[in-house]
This record gives C-alpha cells, sequence and structure tokens, in this order.
C-alpha cells in the first residue's frame, strides 16, 4: 500500500509554533524584556506586591485599593484546608517528592469544591481565590509533616509571604525575608507559553475544572527541564564547594557536554531579567542575614560560566539565584519547584481564564511514520522479529 502524502512540517516539541493568542506576558528574548499586562517586571517587583500582581495577570488591570483589599482579604480568610487534605498528606510517604505530594493534594481539592461550570463567573473568581489561597498552606504542611511535626495553620492577619514562611516556622519572619519570597514570587508568577502552561491549556481546552488544569501544570513543572531546575542549581554549588573549585568543576563539565544548571533559556539570548532582580535581591537579603557564602559561590560561578560560554550565548536564567534565595530563607532544596508553584499558579490560571473566554480544544495533529496495510498473523505463527 502507497504511504499517503502529507503536507504538515514537524517541528520538535512544537518549538516557535505559536498555540494560542495572548494578552497576559510579552517576552523579548533579545532585549531580555518581560512584561506582565505591558507593564516591565522590574517595576512589578520594585514597586508592587504577589497579590496586586495576581490581581493584575488574572483581570487584566492593576486593582484599586478597594479591589485589592477585597481579593487579599478573600484569600487570607480561605488558606485554611479540610482536615481530610491534610489527613491526605500525611498519608504519603515521606521520601516522597513535594511536588508529587502538591500535584495529589491539589487533584484532591477539587473534589471538595466542585467546580465544573467553569464559565460561570461566581465559580471562576472562588476557584481563583481557593488555589491561589491554599496551594502555600499545602506546601507549608508537607513540609512540616514529613518531618513529624504539626502543620501550623495560617493566620489571617499576616501577609501572603510572610504567612507562608510563618506556617514553615511558627515565627513571624524578618521583613526583609518576607519581602524576598515576595518578590521572587512576583518573578515566577507568569512567562507566556512555556511547557506547564501549555499543559493546563491544554487541560483547561477540555473544559475540566480549574484544580484539574492547575494538577496537570504542576505535573509538567516538576520535570528537571522546567521547574525542576532551582533545585538542581543548589545541588550543583554544593557539588562544588568553594571558590577555588568553580573553573575545574565548570570546564571539566562541559568538557563532558553536560549542561550548567541554571544556565541557558529557550527565549532569553541575553541575561534573564528575572536573574539581574533575583542576584540584586539575594544580595541584600545575605547582607540583612550575614549568610552570603552560597550567593558568592554562585556570582563566580555566573562569572567563569559567562566567560567559558561566551560565544554560545548562554547566560544565567532565572533559577539560578532562586535557589540561593530559597536556601537562605531555611527552605528545604526539594521544596524549591514547589515555590515556583505556588507563585505560577497565578498565570496558569490567568491563562485559563483567558483560555475559556473564546475556547477552541486542543487537538494537534502529527506525522504518522509507520507501516500499512500490514497483516495479522495469530499468535501461534508469531517468531520475534519475523513475520
Amino acid at each position: 500500500m502507497t504511504k499517503p502524502t502529507t503536507l504538515h512540517e514537524f517541528s520538535p516539541g512544537l518549538a516557535d509554533v505559536p498555540a494560542a493568542r495572548s494578552s497576559i506576558s510579552y517576552v523579548d528574548g533579545q532585549a531580555g524584556l518581560l512584561e506582565y499586562r505591558g507593564i516591565r517586571i522590574a517595576e512589578m517587583a520594585a514597586h508592587s506586591t504577589f497579590l496586586e500582581t495576581s490581581f493584575l495577570l488574572l483581570f487584566g488591570h492593576l486593582p484599586t485599593p478597594d479591589e485589592l483589599h477585597r481579593f487579599s482579604q478573600d484569600i487570607s480568610h480561605h488558606r485554611r484546608i479540610k482536615y481530610r487534605i491534610t489527613d491526605l498528606i500525611k498519608c504519603l510517604p515521606e521520601q516522597g517528592h513535594p511536588m508529587d505530594a502538591l500535584q495529589a493534594a491539589v487533584a484532591a481539592l477539587g473534589m471538595y469544591y466542585p467546580a465544573r461550570q467553569v464559565l460561570d463567573p461566581e465559580i471562576q473568581y472562588w476557584s481563583v481565590v481557593r488555589l491561589i489561597a491554599k496551594v502555600p498552606t499545602i506546601i507549608a504542611a508537607y513540609h512540616r509533616l514529613r518531618r513529624g511535626d504539626h502543620e501550623i495553620h495560617p493566620r489571617d492577619d499576616v501577609y501572603h509571604a510572610s504567612n507562608f514562611l510563618y506556617m514553615l516556622t511558627e515565627k513571624v519572619p524578618h521583613p526583609s525575608l518576607a519581602k524576598a519570597l515576595d518578590t521572587c514570587l512576583i518573578l515566577h508568577a507568569e512567562h507566556t507559553m512555556n511547557a506547564s502552561t501549555f499543559s493546563g491549556m491544554v487541560t483547561a481546552s477540555t473544559l475540566a475544572d480549574p484544580y484539574s488544569v492547575v494538577a496537570s501544570a504542576l505535573g509538567t513543572l516538576k520535570g528537571p527541564l522546567h521547574g525542576g531546575a532551582t533545585e538542581e542549581v543548589v545541588h550543583m554549588l554544593e557539588e562544588i564547594g568553594s571558590r577555588e573549585r568553580v573553573r575545574t568543576y565548570l570546564e571539566k563539565r562541559l568538557a563532558a557536554k553536560h549542561k550548567l544548571m541554571g544556565f541557558g533559556h529557550r527565549i532569553y539570548k541575553v541575561k534573564d531579567p528575572r536573574a539581574i532582580i533575583l542576584q540584586k535581591v539575594a544580595r541584600g537579603l545575605a547582607e540583612d542575614c550575614g549568610a552570603s557564602t552560597l550567593l558568592d559561590l554562585a556570582e563566580e560561578v555566573e562569572r567563569v560560566g559567562e566567560e567559558l560560554l561566551r560565544d554560545k550565548g548562554i547566560h544565567p536564567n532565572v533559577d539560578f539565584y532562586s535557589g540561593a534565595l530559597y536556601k537562605t530563607m531555611g527552605i528545604d532544596p526539594d521544596f524549591f519547584t514547589t515555590i515556583f508553584a505556588m507563585a505560577r499558579v497565578s498565570g496558569w490560571l490567568a491563562h485559563w481564564l483567558e483560555q475559556i473566554k473564546d475556547n477552541k480544544l486542543f487537538r494537534p495533529d502529527q506525522i504518522y511514520e509507520g507501516p500499512h496495510g500490514r497483516a495479522y498473523v495469530p499468535i501461534d505463527r508469531r517468531v520475534r522479529g519475523v513475520e
């Protein structure tokens, strides 16, 4: 049988194939530019908060004082999780990866807050509120429960980032720590059509509920080629150990054709603008807290790495300095990606809302390269490799 011809062109990984129209965020990789709803990320990091940023991403405009107050109050009042969600978390293996625990708990949330009528504005709003509010509580609960400690209930009177750190330690954090985490959340909140956002949008296009959308995105984010890179950066820095070993380590790694974790980006051809901001935040936090060893090492790795990769256009990305920051905050490395997720849930939900406004089911094509017209061979006549 003649193999059918196809007019399709194959683009591995859908590279450079537009999959949607969006007004949520914009990236110029050549200029090192990232905008949220038209506002540069440096402006948001300097002047905004994570909850205000989330409102902007979700609803398309900076909130008025009354709008932000209501949104913030709604989130603070919905931080608690059902005791059965806590029981579910307790049943998970303590050696499991926190991203798996988070994905399982978020999927289970949808059973307690049914949201099948995804076109209902009321359901949309409260789904957004619950997910932004409860994801940090789930992360903090697993962080403590796997150590054998009791979970710490959230406080309504403490701001979002501070409340998360409080749930980890039962201490209201130093303002510098809280501000640093809030800035991290702003910078990680959204980044156009990345792998986890696309995964969530595919799920959203089926009109699945938002908890399933976020759970789907979480499953994609945990891969080491996406959100898992921050954890790998800290492992690399700890393996290097000292500034004196940096050059030798990097030269051996590059000679073996291994990637430098935290270097390179699919879009940015210059240093990631988020990495520039995070480096300044990390330096300020190190000066306030007196813990700069890991940051000093990271900056030396950047200096040598930039030199060795000068001709390849590979520079530090957002993951490179995130780990040094989270480590300073006392967060375990395997929880780094959950912090990424805690921020990115706002971006995923913004795309969910945009997708279902003018929804079309994602149904991509494929290029078939297999045989045609093969005969079925009865099992008693089959020989491996011969038909």
